[in-house]
């Protein structure tokens, strides 16, 4: 079929219009417009003029659309056109409308007007007018012209730093040693099979994965092939690797964790999208090559962490060289994040730890400030950043210690470290007085045979009635037995809720809701006489339990936690229990460190006054069976009350219960004072 131009016809057409069968111009363009949109390039083709045609077939066409859009991320696109009241036709048959463009794209919005050239054309054997597109590149982009290409530039964002309250880094953005050969100094026969080897070991490589590095089609003999990274600070590797001839180590940047096992939990760490989040996440502006919080802080502050790339979308004429943007888009760098941990403080309860299976918490009793977060036995995050081996992640997760579980975020049964909490509650609904006493002979109590075999038990019969001072100080479990049946389900209930029990802990972080017990229902006797001492199926995690001590040190206000060194301090609930309350159980707290008998004797440290409660807990299946055994230690200074301290230690019966844990902590406190006295 054969098209001609059809002059005297369109000239026609300017003095009567069209008729009432023709497409009008602005109906071509309308359709072309609809179909641009919808991103059908291949019938938008159809609409472009013969002369248009005879320059550029359909697929080149298509293929400009669909890999420019596709490389620069377009989306949303919306073309509006400007029409005149009446289209006013050139001497060439040609008629001109402007319009505007706008899209979203991977360097922001982009924004262009331009103008499109319309052509009336006639079929000869038909007859039938059309009007046809006068099509060229710079109907994609203004800029381009003949075979100029459309390139994109990410422009990295950086992500940000995570710092204590010192500005001592916790995760930042340090040097790694990126691990290559180049081929044109490698051994040569026996000698190459021996050096292969060898670098497959250290490297945790296979021989046949680094031969196909190295046969890759880019690579050239005098060319450094990278093959692994490694902690730039691991000497000892990086002196074996450098003894094989024709390796090299070049800096390369990467996220660092500059306290490895002691912040691990903490910090979490950093790896690679997998194909099934990026799907998730793109829409969020995440790249295919990005790397996303998997766990710790590294997760909990990721939307503020990780930034938002930038990029620049240019053209480039047949030679590569750049010639005109078309967008840009500067990078938004990650924000930092500065937390109240005292890295120190951190580190001397990981050496506390270590070895153990269990978790610390540090608070700044008065201002809610979390100090530390500790988790033992725990792993090098910055093993997941250079390339975590099949036999490291399987030695992890089959170790019986756990080293990836969390355990600074779980609830635990609190045992003898709650009786503050029952006593406190006790004393403000009335029913114990700080003189009243028991009397009780013997290390086992039941109030009547309905209890059947299960007595209350405890370790020492002090031979006299036990005050509230006493009982804190002995841990004396039946005091505490008895001060729960008098207050009842509902009361105990209605105090432990004001404690937070229930509720999630005002703070950005997931934290196992600490509860009383597994469900709701009328408890019996025993039940709420155990748990008057933390046992029963009371649960907490240790950070609210080191927040549900704040009372005691705040005349009865709770403190909500801080994870984050910015604005004030806030409170979680206020006067949940009244001033003298809580001075009395701050008292107590004291006696059980200070007196001769207190089970937490072992924490006095010379020429400062320390407070605090120990805690032995078990979880069993049933009460009259034994179970694991955790070991608990809530200590604080009670001079400055600049610190308190929550330690839990598993696995502990046949270590002496929590007195196993009491001289641990009198070790923390003790380092920690002194610096604090030397700033």
């Amino acid at each position: 079929m054969r098209l001609v131009y059809f002059a005297v016809a369109a000239l026609l057409f300017l003095a009567a219009g069209c008729s009432a069968d023709e497409v009008t111009p602005e109906e071509t363009f309308d359709h072309y417009v609809s179909l641009w949109e919808s991103g059908q390039f291949a019938v938008m083709y159809d609409l472009l003029s013969t002369e248009a045609k005879a320059v550029y077939d359909r697929d080149y066409v298509v293929e400009r659309y669909e890999n420019i859009y596709d490389g620069i991320g377009a989306n949303s696109l919306q073309v509006r056109p400007s029409y005149p009241e009446e289209a006013e036709m050139d001497e060439d048959g040609q008629v001109r409308f402007p319009f505007s463009v706008t899209m979203n794209t991977v360097a922001g919005e982009v924004r262009f007007e331009h103008t499109v050239t319309l052509v009336q054309e006639q079929d000869e054997e038909t007859g039938e007018k059309r009007w046809g597109i006068v099509w060229d590149p710079s109907m994609i982009f203004p800029q381009l012209e003949g075979e100029d290409k459309v390139r994109v530039e990410i422009l990295e964002a950086h992500r940000g730093e995570i710092v204590d309250r010192n500005g001592i880094g916790l995760a930042i953005n340090g040097t790694l040693g990126s691990v290559g050969v180049v081929p044109a100094r490698l051994e040569e026969g026996e000698d190459l099979d021996q050096a292969l080897e060898q670098l497959a070991k250290e490297l945790g490589l296979s021989v046949d994965r680094i031969k196909q590095e190295l046969d890759a089609s880019w690579v050239q003999p005098d060319w450094f092939v990278p093959l692994a990274t490694i902690a730039k600070d691991d000497e000892e590797k990086k002196t074996r690797l450098l003894s094989i001839k024709g390796v090299m180590i070049q800096d390369t940047p990467g996220r660092v964790y500059p306290h490895k096992e002691s912040a691990a939990h903490l910090t979490g760490y950093i790896q690679p999208l997998t194909a099934e989040e990026w799907e998730e996440l793109r829409e969020k502006g995440y790249r295919q090559t990005d790397w996303i919080g998997k766990t710790g802080v590294e997760q909990w502050f990721e939307e503020r962490l990780r930034g938002k790339h930038g990029a620049i979308i240019y053209t480039t004429d047949e030679n590569n060289n750049r010639k005109e943007i078309i967008a840009q888009q500067d990078p938004v760098h990650g924000e930092n994040i500065t937390l109240t941990i005292d890295i120190r403080l951190q580190e001397e309860l990981y050496r506390q730890l270590e070895g153990e299976a269990g978790t610390a918490v540090a608070i700044h009793p008065r201002t809610g400030e979390i100090l530390a977060l500790v988790n033992s036995p725990a792993y090098d995050p910055n093993l997941f950043i250079v390339g975590l081996s099949p036999e490291q992640w399987q030695a992890w997760s089959e170790d019986p210690a756990k080293p990836l579980f969390n355990r600074f975020n779980q609830a635990y049964p609190p045992g003898f470290a709650f009786k503050p909490v029952t006593a406190a509650i006790a004393l403000e609904e009335g029913v114990i007085s700080p003189e009243e006493t028991i009397h009780v002979s013997g290390l086992r109590w039941q109030p009547d045979a309905s209890w059947g075999q299960y007595h209350v038990t405890r370790v020492t019969d002090p031979g006299q009635p036990v005050d509230l001072t006493q009982a804190m100080a002995y841990s004396d479990n039946i005091y505490f037995a008895h001060a729960a049946l008098k207050l009842g389900q509902e009361a105990f209930k209605r105090g432990a809720e004001a404690f937070g029990f229930g509720t999630p802990l005002p703070l950005d972080v997931p934290v196992t809701v600490s509860r009383l017990s597994n469900e709701e229902k009328q408890w019996d006797d025993v039940q709420l006489a155990v748990s008057g001492f933390g046992q029963g199926e009371v649960m907490i995690s240790p950070l609210h339990l080191a927040i549900a001590y704040t009372p005691f040190l705040n005349q009865g206000d709770l403190v909500a936690p801080r994870l984050e060194l910015n604005g004030e301090s806030t409170l979680w609930k206020e006067q949940i229990i009244s001033p003298a309350t809580a001075d009395l159980i701050r008292q107590t707290l004291i006696e059980v460190v200070e007196h001769p008998q207190g089970t937490g004797r072992g924490a006095r440290l010379a020429g400062r006054t320390i407070g605090g409660k120990t805690g032995t807990a078990e979880l069993k299946a049933s009460l009259n069976e034994k179970g694991k055994e955790y070991g608990w230690f809530v200590a604080f200074d009670a001079d400055q009350e600049q610190v308190l301290v929550v330690m839990m230690i598993e696995g502990v019966e046949d270590k002496g219960g929590s007195a196993y844990v009491v001289p641990k902590v009198r070790k923390v406190l003790d380092a920690y004072l002194q610096s604090l006295s030397v700033q």
